[in-house]
């Protein structure tokens, strides 16, 4: 008689899609917020709600972000140099899918 394992039924990941999304949508509110705080007057060909359409991009693109991280478990959960590689993947694509939400969030208004 074969004993069976329990490690192919155990879960890889140790928090849900929606907290990690969750996450990368907080960063991203609060760093679209801070740079909205210090921009100061708008310019008055801009429309009159100009900073909705960055408080709702930004934070969407931190979510994808977080999105990202989170598919990135099971790489991270293999030890040694992957690992490594998990997190320095998660970063980057993290800091470029924010800094691309950021673009299209203020693109014909505080990006021109």
């Amino acid at each position: 008689m074969t004993q069976k394992s329990d490690l192919h039924n155990q879960p890889i990941h140790t928090a849900s899609v929606r907290k990690r999304m969750l996450l990368g949508a907080g960063i991203g509110l609060i760093l679209i917020s801070f740079f909205l705080i210090g921009a100061g007057e708008p310019a008055p060909e801009w429309p009159t709600l100009w900073w909705i359409r960055p408080l709702l991009v930004v934070p969407a693109a931190g979510a994808l972000g977080g999105l990202f991280y989170y598919i990135m478990d099971p790489l991270r959960g293999q030890g040694g140099w992957r690992t490594a590689l998990a997190y320095c993947l998660s970063v980057v694509v993290f800091l470029i899918v924010l800094w691309l939400g950021t673009v299209l969030g203020l693109a014909g208004t505080m990006w021109d």
